[in-house]
């Protein structure tokens, strides 16, 4: 099977440099298991001084990307016909779990790393398919944004981490996560639940589900619509809703 491949189209290739050379991604590539290509924009720049963008049109503050250099740098790479080109925009869907999914099951993607006031509209009706989003704000850099999706798909790549290191992720299963506990067991008198030093499976992994559902329901129900529920995650669900959290086993 072919090592998937990630296409960052930047104007500021340096912005990844520390990302590529540290963690779980640097370590992918190192072990082959995901390949990441950074294209210099600015190596497809138009004219003697490889210009990137403009004034825009109609007057207004800020630069434009040029459509010339973007069509350019895309058009260069070797795509499978339906390799995604996605442009890192705060217009964009807005990017989750399920998406980072979606796209780590496909063998190519090109993330536009945007800059400025925006790239010309030609670029978004003509070169790019989708557009995404990381969060409803705005940043200087699109390479942030490029980086975040190219991790959360990275690690979805298996081997990518140690076996089952994902399984139970905040979003994994459609809830947030447990808390964690480490050494030593008694701090400042704060002390580790007991079930978690029982050594007992089975209610360790219930008392993760119960604190998984609580913590859901506190921080962001509107997930628990969509999240596969048993009867007895309703009735954990209930306690919380009287605000009754469950005994610690």
């Amino acid at each position: 099977m072919t090592a998937p491949r990630i296409h960052i189209v930047t104007l500021f290739p340096e912005l990844l440099d520390c990302w590529l050379d540290r963690g779980v991604v640097a370590r992918a590539v190192e072990r082959g298991l995901v390949s990441i290509d950074v294209v210099n924009l600015r190596e497809f720049g138009v004219g003697r001084h490889l210009t990137t963008d403009d004034y825009p049109f109609g007057g207004g503050p800020g630069m434009v990307l040029k459509p010339e250099p973007l069509f350019a740098a895309v058009e260069s790479l070797s795509l499978l016909a339906d390799t995604p080109v996605i442009l890192m925009s705060p217009r964009g869907r807005r990017f989750d779990q399920a998406a980072a999914r979606r796209l780590a099951a496909l063998s190519q993607i090109v993330l536009v790393a945007g800059h400025y006031e925006g790239v010309d509209q030609r670029v978004i009706d003509h070169l790019v398919t989708d557009e995404m989003s990381i969060g409803d704000y705005v940043l200087s850099s699109g390479e942030l944004a490029a980086m975040v999706v190219s991790d959360a798909v990275v690690r979805l790549v298996p081997g990518a981490l140690s076996h089952g290191s994902a399984d139970d992720e905040t979003f994994t299963s459609g809830l947030l996560e447990y808390p964690h506990y480490t050494r030593p067991a008694q701090f400042r008198n704060w002390t580790v639940p007991e079930v978690l030093l029982s050594g007992n499976h089975a209610e360790i992994a219930r008392w993760r589900r119960d604190r998984s559902l609580m913590e859901t329901a506190r921080r962001r129900p509107d997930l628990l619509a969509s999240a596969e529920l048993t009867p007895d995650d309703r009735a954990i669900l209930g306690g919380v809703a009287r605000d009754e959290p469950p005994d610690d086993v």
